[in-house]
């Protein structure tokens, strides 16, 4: 599937329109605004912040909640937080979802169904605190994915990017390059492969599908592909009790994490970039982090201090503004 982008984008100031960083196929992107690159990077650390929080709310419930039925669950709650604002949106644009579909179900496929059922999987077996860490790992492969496309990452992104990983590594190692992987870990560089290939498809997000009626279709979209799963999980393993240990982080997930997150996180990328936004995204697992010790009275010490500063001084570096590298002329993303 080949998608395109019109060479002319429309002219209009709309919230939804083609980022300023677009440029039409074999030109040179135009630089976003200081104000736009201010609020993606803002609204790309809003995001992260939320997300980190999901990771103790899906680590709490996970012996309570089946992994699909706790998914499934999220994305009905969220598709009703988003559904009075986006609804009347996605009514005057099924047209172009319908023209845009195949498009849609794969964003729904990678951020919404497969990603968090990875995610709530890991929970089983690992800790919060190494979900967190471990996702850090995706903006790496956002990087990767913008060098395939023919974006000129640039030496200060690339040192930043390699500090930041250099303190997650030192971080989930406590100290040491040596790290001992459970079975959750491994579904957490999963689910960090299905979330960078999620955030890549979104720079290819068609112009003229609006941001809210794109986003209630994916939610709508991934829980049909839940569906299936989810019934077979209520079969096999029975429902869950509906306490306020399940419903209390269930409406997290799913308005916080789900509804505000994804809103700001696709805004975010709309105006800075996935590489980019995938650089704050590094910032999680020092959330994680703070939110483990606030809430569990866990300590990270000395080491997990200077890991801190590491990953920290990484998002500075990358996140600092300066002219973007001109991409291959010529070049289409496929």
């Amino acid at each position: 599937m080949t998608l395109t982008t019109p060479r002319h984008p429309p002219t209009t100031t709309a919230p939804d329109d083609l980022p300023p960083t677009t440029a039409a196929p074999g030109e040179s992107p135009r630089p976003a605004p200081a104000k736009g690159a201010g609020l993606g990077l803002l609204l790309a650390l809003l995001a992260t912040v939320v997300w980190s929080g999901s990771f103790v709310a899906t680590r709490d419930m996970a012996d309570s909640v089946p992994p699909v039925q706790a998914v499934f669950w999220r994305w009905i709650i969220a598709l009703l937080a988003v559904a009075p604002f986006a609804a009347r949106r996605l009514w005057r644009q099924r047209a172009v979802i319908r023209r845009h579909l195949g498009f849609t179900a794969l964003a729904s496929l990678f951020g919404v169904a497969l990603y968090n059922t990875l995610v709530h999987q890991a929970g089983l077996t690992t800790s919060a605190t190494n979900m967190g860490m471990i996702m850090a790992a995706s903006p790496v492969i956002m990087a990767l994915y913008a060098r395939l496309g023919g974006e000129r990452l640039g030496a200060r992104r690339i040192l930043g990017t390699a500090v930041a990983v250099l303190g997650v590594l030192l971080l989930v190692g406590k100290g040491s390059l040596t790290v001992d992987l459970a079975a959750g870990d491994l579904w957490m560089f999963a689910a960090a492969l299905s979330f960078a290939s999620y955030s890549a498809l979104l720079r290819r997000r068609p112009p003229e599908l609006d941001g809210l009626a794109f986003l209630l279709t994916t939610f709508v979209l991934g829980a049909l592909m839940l569906a299936p799963a989810y019934a077979v999980s209520l079969t096999v393993q029975g429902g869950f009790p509906v306490v306020p240990g399940t419903v209390g982080p269930l409406l997290y997930i799913g308005v916080f994490s789900s509804a505000v997150a994804f809103f700001a996180w696709n805004k975010a990328i709309s105006l800075i970039g996935a590489a980019r936004a995938g650089v704050v995204y590094y910032l999680q697992p020092v959330c994680v982090a703070l939110l483990s010790y606030a809430l569990l009275g866990e300590r990270l010490g000395p080491a997990g201090g200077a890991c801190m500063a590491l990953i920290l001084g990484g998002v500075a570096l990358s996140s600092a503004s300066g002219r973007p590298a001109p991409t291959g002329r010529g070049r289409t993303p496929r």
